[in-house]
């Protein structure tokens, strides 16, 4: 991730984390690496996507120096993790538990009260994850994936610390 000299030091992120920073359009580079490391060809955001949903009204993101990201928005009472990233080689080092609770965090504090987000059916790391922070299923999305892998929608309720809840 040596590109992230190329661009403004990111400010330190609010709460705990670990040296979790904001990240804003110009680190656009630094996150598309990231999540080009992550996934698959098919389904790793460009730098110009990263930068355009950085750019929107309600989006921010957040980036972890040792090579994890996440990219959310919020809208009204309502919040949404677009995609959460950590490198492989980043991988089991807690970095997408300290992505995923400064995410919940900042959604709060911006007056959402529900985190929404899509996580293929297949993926039992990522899916632990996100069960073990509050979040449960409350959709499917059939054939959401490019591969044609199913997506499970999981909801985590942020109105109480700790407490997620169902549609």
């Amino acid at each position: 991730m040596g590109e992230q000299s190329s661009v403004d030091a990111p400010k330190q992120a609010d709460g705990q984390g670990g040296g979790l920073q904001e990240a804003g359009p110009a680190h656009a580079g630094v996150l598309a690496a990231i999540h080009a490391a992550a996934f698959p060809p098919p389904e790793a955001w460009s730098e110009t996507v990263l930068a355009g949903l950085l750019a929107q009204p309600g989006c921010f993101g957040l980036l972890h120096p040792a090579g994890g990201m996440v990219l959310a928005r919020t809208a009204g009472d309502e919040a949404e993790i677009l995609t959460l990233a950590v490198a492989p080689t980043a991988r089991r080092r807690g970095i997408g538990a300290a992505l995923l609770g400064a995410t919940r965090d900042r959604a709060a504090a911006r007056g959402a009260t529900a985190l929404f987000l899509e996580v293929a059916a297949d993926n039992a790391p990522a899916r632990a994850l996100y069960a073990s922070a509050g979040f449960v299923p409350v959709g499917k999305r059939a054939g959401y994936y490019a591969d044609g892998g199913d997506a499970i929608v999981l909801r985590a309720d942020l109105s109480r610390p700790g407490a997620a809840a169902g549609g």
